[in-house]
């Protein structure tokens, strides 16, 4: 009779084309068609479908470049809609978290898993049972890899996506050299462009190479990082699993016009708007800012129009994070900073010297606080359950016209229950 192993295991669940896996969700039409989704002012495409890959259409290639390629091809395009990836994404890690709750979040479409209270003989079952709870509950398909590293576990992962049970376990493999050797040296987890051209000239081309490239090498000619990715390669555990997130030290909300704006009156409603955004995300994390940002810029690639950029920071009189205050505060900061005649291409807000939200009353304390505490948990909760800025401030306006470039929207918002597919028997 064998005996049951037990051994350090992590998986990375890794979402296939999350964006786009988004959108198919609310649209089935398109589930076996090509797909792509823009970055914001549906400048660069950010996710394809295995369709659209196969097309030849490049990750981060500005849409203009590969527009011939999606209109022959009748290629569905979106643009990015991050409210419906945000929320689809809560509800995968959410789903995560009823097989282990020690996970690290470690993107909006990926997560590692410690799965080592399984059998090593169980684990790849585990791992298919996951990833088929996770599609039958949120409906985002997914790929997952594990091994006894963090680093395997992505080289797994990246396996696990060619294959059509999505789930690859490199426990109990003993030589694990062939796989590796097909793995080339870019597609390491944490070898970015440099390393990349620094293994190359050193004649390390895949993560065979790399593994068996000697410590002493790799300290002496690279740094600490190199060298422990190469011993996570061997299967020596040199990452931990960060299973507590670290508090945010700064909030930064900005985006790029969808058109120049020249008008203070259009930047003093973006800005505001901003403002409740980073406002509101501090409140979720019960947080609040000591010092406000605000920053603007023309684009500096349209001198003939002049070139200007500008930032100011103010601090409060009291830590807080009371949407009014802070929309108050921007506005006066952009009072101070706006110039006329200039072509305005972006804007930002940036809520710093952040700390927890402390419940205890201080001297300057008053009623008044409580009614507002009590009014921001109101407006946040009416915004979570019928969407964003369904409740506002006046001066965050009402038409937007500076807004992003969304032209591709497919306006799918998880409040909206009439955006709910509906099934004809």
């Amino acid at each position: 009779m064998s005996s049951i192993q037990y051994t350090r295991k992590i998986a990375l669940v890794d979402c296939n084309s999350f964006y786009v896996s988004c959108e198919r969700l609310f649209n089935p039409k398109i589930r076996k068609k090509p797909v792509v989704v823009l970055s914001n002012n549906d400048g660069c495409i950010i996710s394809r479908s295995n369709e659209a890959k196969a097309l030849g259409i490049k990750m981060g290639e500005p849409y203009f470049k590969a527009k011939d390629i999606i209109i022959k091809n009748n290629v569905q395009v979106f643009s990015s809609n991050y409210s419906l990836y945000g929320d689809l994404s809560r509800r995968v890690m959410r789903t995560l978290k009823r097989f282990n709750s020690d996970i690290e979040i470690y993107s909006i479409d990926e997560a590692f898993m410690d799965l080592s209270n399984f059998s090593d003989q169980e684990v790849e079952e585990v791992g298919k049972e996951i990833r088929n709870t996770v599609l039958q509950w949120t409906g985002i398909p997914t790929s997952i890899g594990i091994a006894k590293t963090k680093t395997l576990s992505k080289v797994a992962n990246h396996i696990a996506k060619k294959k059509q049970s999505g789930v690859t376990s490199l426990i109990g493999v003993e030589n694990i050299d062939p796989i590796l050797e097909k793995i080339v040296i870019n597609d390491i987890w944490g070898v970015g462009k440099q390393l990349t051209k620094f293994y190359q000239k050193n004649g390390i081309y895949n993560a065979k190479q790399l593994k068996n490239k000697s410590n002493t090498w790799i300290k002496k000619c690279s740094n600490v990082l190199s060298s422990r990715t190469a011993m996570e390669l061997r299967g020596i555990p040199c990452i931990e699993l960060e299973k507590t997130s670290s508090k945010r030290k700064s909030c930064v909300v900005s985006r790029s016009f969808g058109r120049r704006v020249e008008k203070f009156q259009e930047l003093k409603e973006a800005v505001a708007n901003y403002c409740l955004n980073a406002s509101e995300k501090i409140r979720s994390e019960s947080l609040v800012a000591k010092a406000i940002t605000v920053f603007v810029r023309t684009s500096p690639f349209q001198r003939n129009f002049g070139y200007y950029s500008n930032s100011k920071t103010i601090d409060f009189p009291i830590a807080t994070n009371n949407s009014i205050e802070t929309v108050k505060a921007a506005i006066s900061i952009l009072e101070s900073i706006f110039k006329n005649g200039y072509r305005y291409q972006k804007a930002g807000v940036m809520l710093t010297g952040l700390s927890n939200e402390s419940m205890k009353k201080n001297l300057f304390s008053s009623e008044k606080d409580e009614k507002i505490k009590k009014l921001m948990r109101s407006i946040d909760n009416t915004n979570y359950r019928y969407g964003r800025s369904t409740l506002s401030v006046a001066s965050a306006g009402v038409y937007k016209k500076w807004n992003m470039r969304r032209e591709h929207s497919s306006k799918i918002d998880t409040a909206d229950f009439y955006c709910l597919p509906t099934i004809k028997a």
